[in-house]
């Protein structure tokens, strides 16, 4: 699935690491960007930006807001993907987050 992603500085940074170890054990970590096998990476192309143990959103302690760096809004339809299999159809499987989120503020 195709991921867009645009920044300049866009990694993760911790100037304590006990402070992302902190974030993960209140699932604070909300996105991690992860190899073929599902398995956190800092490896480029998989972590375009070496962000620490893969970490690419967090959320903050109420759920109310999440800040990632991948950009879903550019690419969930099909036509704004360069290339796409005949089945997706209109929308592209990041419409689904989108739709998620409409259901749960509603």
């Amino acid at each position: 699935m195709p991921i867009a992603v645009a920044h300049g500085e866009g990694h993760t940074e911790f100037a304590d690491p006990s402070h992302l170890d902190r974030l993960a054990a209140c699932g604070q970590v909300s996105l991690k960007f992860v190899d073929n096998q599902g398995k956190p990476t800092m490896r480029y192309p998989y972590n375009p930006n070496g962000s620490v143990q893969g970490v690419t959103g967090l959320t903050s302690a109420d759920g109310r807001v999440t800040i990632m760096m991948p950009h879903p809004e550019r690419v969930f339809r099909t036509v704004q993907n360069s290339w796409h299999p005949d089945h997706w159809g209109e929308d592209a499987p990041l419409m689904r987050m989108f739709r998620n989120a409409r259901v749960w503020v509603s």
